[in-house]
């Protein structure tokens, strides 16, 4: 078993509906760590709630370059981010290895806009990840990466668990974990999905991600979007991580600097 495991749930403040199934899997103990969008409806009232004490120095920033609209202005003159009407219209390719200037710097105009917009609202994020995994195309990691070690917080990795990460994948990812690494100076050392926990991947030792989008099943249960429909997170979380110690990213260690 990993020594420590961070339950993350991603989506806080996209609508209250997943503010209430996430403030109640904190308070089930099934979550240690949830990060929150900062451009979506319900943000506010997010931020209100990570006042709670399950909750406090538990929430990061989801970063949000898909859904929504941006908070920031430069990033709608480019087409590869937002449509014409001013909204999220991600165009951008998974194997995408270069931004011009003018995209790098609309996205880091965006990720600086979302994150005030946090300390704005009396949220200071414990962590940075993405959604959708965006910070997973290798120019939009770095900057998110050199980001995060500005503000001393770490970033996740991108997967590295999983039966599904062919040769070709497996090399993409390690290579973009080493440089998030070197960049942030903090993160975990392994991330899943609920999916790769059932099939038996967590690993031996060190920091271990889960990454959750959990759904109430009734009761004090919980389901989750990356398992069947009406299989119980709690119950695979407990059967599988019994004797593991649940934390939150402010728990993670810094690494030796480079």
């Amino acid at each position: 078993m990993p020594s420590q495991v961070i339950v993350n749930a991603d989506d806080f403040g996209m609508s209250p509906h997943t503010n209430a199934v996430i403030l109640q899997a904190f308070q089930a103990g099934l979550i240690s760590s949830a990060t929150a969008m900062a451009n979506m409806p319900a943000f506010a009232a997010a931020c209100a709630l990570a006042r709670q004490p399950e909750l406090l120095g538990r929430i990061g920033l989801h970063f949000n370059l898909t859904q929504g609209r941006p908070l920031s202005q430069a990033i709608l003159a480019e087409p590869r981010f937002c449509s014409p009407t001013g909204e999220f219209a991600f165009a951008l390719k998974r194997t995408t290895l270069r931004l011009s200037r003018r995209e790098r710097a609309a996205v880091e105009q965006e990720l600086h806009a979302q994150w005030q917009h946090c300390l704005a609202h009396g949220l200071v994020p414990s962590h940075l990840d993405s959604h959708q995994h965006v910070h997973n195309i290798w120019p939009v990691g770095e900057v998110v990466a050199r980001f995060a070690r500005s503000q001393g917080v770490p970033v996740r990795l991108a997967r590295n668990l999983g039966r599904n990460i062919g040769p070709v994948k497996h090399l993409y990812k390690s290579l973009l974990n080493r440089r998030l690494r070197q960049l942030s100076g903090a993160t975990a050392d392994y991330v899943c999905t609920p999916a790769d926990l059932k099939a038996g991947l967590a690993p031996a030792h060190g920091i271990l991600e889960i990454v959750t989008h959990p759904s109430a099943l009734g009761g004090q249960d919980f389901g989750d979007a990356y398992l069947p429909t009406g299989e119980s997170l709690q119950s695979l979380v407990e059967q599988q991580l019994r004797q593991t110690q649940r934390i939150g990213y402010g728990a993670v260690p810094r690494l030796v600097e480079s």
